[in-house]
């Protein structure tokens, strides 16, 4: 079989595609920035292709879903090799570990807004590396000493003589000579792409539709799948009668797989015809029948009790009862759908001995043992094109590939050698489990006369993200989910007496990882408490929380941005309230403020939100505004509208937009953003701006009707 890609394939690669092909090897991080500074060994492998046509493709290891590692990544080449942004190309690299492994996980995966994070060095000293080859090979053809060769804006130039020349000329030559082990990089004052405004490289084909997604791949001789997935979590198909769908032009058949029944059709229409005609008969024995109000009720029992110690500093019970009058609230946050604009799809086209596969995967590390698993077969005969998706917010990379192996287990059921596409519908995604947890956080405080933190005692219920994964050693520790707790456990602000712990409890609702993970819910937690005591206290919100505050920390620095950018001047205006937010998250550290007024409706709305970030070396200056500004309309959606509910069976009542509510376009505020100057090693934007949104919203509406949000979304019923 042979599948169209969106860019240059990987025998391109291997082969040379008729130029240089260098890339650099770091060492793994050990989750270290300053380790990426140090020299290390430059091997050849397949980030950078040079063409004799002077074009200059760079592959990216990291899934390109809207992000914007694709600017990232391919600035960093261009940049030491002082290529010209007009020349540059980018494509996704193929799944292969061995070679693009994110230097921060070991694996090929991109997530935790690590994806600049991990390659500011290695790119740097992929495209460094790349400059030193040509200017030898062109000092050798021209008889000159390479000193004296010079490089700019995609161009060999030799003063002495007038020669000049592109990359391509040279490529072959340079591609020959023995790969550089140290190189020297440029200083920051001499960057010329780093730091400036640049178009980003997919967005003219993605602006015409001439990109490729994998809903547009049709391989020779393709089938569609739909799967029909247990009514509730846990069940399973008995039986099936398509008496009803066999009258559907372009049925091909079903199969009975481990994640339900799998339709087969000409395309995906009828597929859904036929699946919609099956008469399924369903185990479900061991469904999970809980509603969320059951599971709310079991974690307000929860924390009133002691649970897993995630923190603990001095003795906050007996600071809190010292302090005299505290401050207590409960809050609750519902299982959440990542809901990514394009539905999960793949395809697998499996022979029997070898399958090859293409779909937009987050983790093509974990993708490739998943199929190779549910195959039966070794992991090197699963190849994995990686294809352009359309949104995944952390749904492309769960722990066990599960939309992977399903279009895995519906290829191998066919019993045809044909691609077979899997296709999800939007209520399928919705549906189909893999949510943010349902989070019930119980925090009680006190706060002095003077401002300072008295005590703070903070219990946290939700199920655990990591336990049972691949992943659990690491992030699980003395029942420590680090994904449930984290921003709370380096709390910033000045406590003394603080404590943290932890509930864990098991549930039969598929949960992972959603965009800024914990941080969803911390923030929020942590956010509203503490302007909730600066209140108490008679302080303004911001300058508060900078009394809280080491005045050069990072958090510090934020903060005042904001304030300027803001013009703050307090918590009312008239019929206008703010709201502020602080939170560090994938360290990046964003304060906002929120201008919010009571809606036609009686609802709020937000009408701007400014927004400081400092995110180290501002590599794509517009990528980042993106980000932020997406990050923003995101939380907004999900703080006002998104909640996923169980009904009293276990049944997911949400289906589709209509009842999933995201933001509508005139619903999104005027963002201004400002970024921090800063020399620090680069840090993620993918999720950053998500966590300050929704306490910056709380806390507004808070200042303007007097009532404490407790519950997400606020059309909920929030407000105590």
């Amino acid at each position: 079989m042979t599948l169209q890609l969106s860019g240059p394939s990987r025998r391109f690669f291997l082969q040379g595609g008729g130029g240089l092909i260098l890339a650099v090897s770091l060492p793994r991080f050990a989750r270290a920035q300053d380790s990426a500074q140090k020299a290390v060994p430059i091997a050849p492998n397949a980030f950078v292709v040079i063409g004799a046509d002077d074009s200059v493709t760079i592959l990216s290891k990291h899934l390109e879903m809207g992000q914007g590692p694709w600017t990232g990544l391919a600035t960093l080449v261009a940049e030491e090799l002082d290529a010209d942004w007009a020349q540059v190309r980018v494509a996704h690299a193929p799944g292969d570990p061995k070679l693009y492994a994110n230097l921060l996980f070991g694996a090929q995966l991109t997530g935790g807004s690590t994806a600049i994070a991990n390659s500011y060095m290695q790119m740097r000293r992929t495209g460094a590396a790349a400059r030193a080859m040509l200017v030898k090979a062109a000092a050798a053809a021209w008889k000159v000493p390479e000193s004296s060769i010079g490089v700019e804006n995609g161009r060999l130039t030799h003063a002495g003589s007038g020669r000049s020349s592109g990359f391509g000329a040279f490529a072959q030559a340079a591609g020959r000579l023995p790969v550089p082990q140290d190189v020297k990089l440029k200083d920051p004052k001499n960057f010329r792409l780093i730091g400036a405004k640049l178009p980003k490289p997919d967005t003219p084909a993605k602006s015409t539709g001439a990109a490729i997604f994998t809903q547009d791949l049709q391989p020779a001789g393709m089938i569609v799948a739909v799967v029909a997935h247990p009514p509730r979590f846990g069940g399973k198909a008995v039986s099936v009668d398509d008496s009803d769908a066999r009258s559907i032009g372009g049925y091909l058949g079903h199969a009975i797989i481990p994640q339900g029944v799998a339709v087969y059709a000409q395309s995906t229409y009828p597929a859904i015809l036929a699946r919609n005609a099956l008469k399924i008969e369903w185990d479900e024995t061991k469904a999970f029948r809980k509603s969320t109000k059951a599971i709310e009720a079991e974690y307000r029992a929860l924390a009133d009790r002691p649970g897993a110690v995630a923190a603990r500093r001095g003795d906050a019970a007996r600071k809190i009862a010292a302090a005299g009058e505290a401050i207590e609230q409960t809050f609750v946050f519902p299982y959440l759908a990542h809901a990514p604009m394009e539905p999960l799809d793949a395809i697998v086209h499996f022979d029997g001995e070898t399958a090859a596969c293409h779909f937009g995967s987050q983790g093509p590390t974990i993708d490739q043992a998943a199929i190779a698993k549910a195959l039966g077969i070794a992991a090197d005969k699963v190849k994995i094109e990686v294809a352009l998706a359309g949104g995944s917010f952390g749904r492309r990379a769960t722990a066990a590939g599960d939309f992977a192996v399903e279009a895995a287990a519906c290829a191998k059921a066919y019993g045809k050698p044909v691609p077979v596409k899997l296709v999800w519908t939007r209520e399928d995604d919705l549906r189909g489990g893999f949510y943010r947890p349902f989070f019930l956080h119980r925090v009680r405080a006190a706060i002095a006369a003077d401002g300072s933190i008295a005590g703070w005692r903070h219990t946290i219920v939700g199920q655990s993200i990591m336990a049972g994964t691949p992943f659990e050693k690491e992030s699980v520790e003395n029942g420590v989910d680090e994904s449930s707790v984290e921003g709370l456990v380096d709390m910033p602000y000045k406590v003394s007496d603080f404590h943290l712990d932890l509930h864990s409890p098991k549930q039969g609702v598929p949960v992972l990882w959603w965009r800024s993970v914990g941080h969803t819910h911390t923030a929020f937690a942590k956010e509203t408490m503490i302007d909730l005591l600066l209140e108490k206290a008679g302080k303004d919100p911001i300058d508060g929380r900078l009394a809280l505050l080491d005045p050069k920390s990072r958090e510090a620095g934020v903060l005042r941005a904001v304030k300027d950018l803001s013009k703050w001047k307090g918590r009312r205006d008239g019929d206008k309230a703010y709201g502020v937010a602080m939170h560090k998250s994938f360290n990046t550290y964003v304060a906002q403020v929120a201008e919010v007024t009571k809606g036609g409706d009686g609802a709020p709305k937000v009408l701007r939100v400014w927004c400081a970030v400092d995110c180290g070396v501002a590599v794509n200056p517009d990528v980042i505004r993106a980000q932020m500004e997406g990050g923003i309309g995101f939380g907004l959606g999900h703080a006002l509208f998104a909640a996923i509910e169980l009904d009293d069976t276990g049944r997911v009542m949400q289906s589709n937009f209509d009842t999933y509510r995201s933001l509508r376009i005139g619903e999104m505020p005027a963002v201004e953003v400002t970024i921090i100057r800063s020399d620090a090693a680069p840090t993620g934007v993918g999720e950053p701006g998500v966590p300050p949104l929704a306490p910056a919203l709380g806390n507004a509406w808070r200042a303007l009707t007097g009532a404490i949000v407790t519950r997400l979304p606020l059309g909920k019923g929030g407000l105590a």
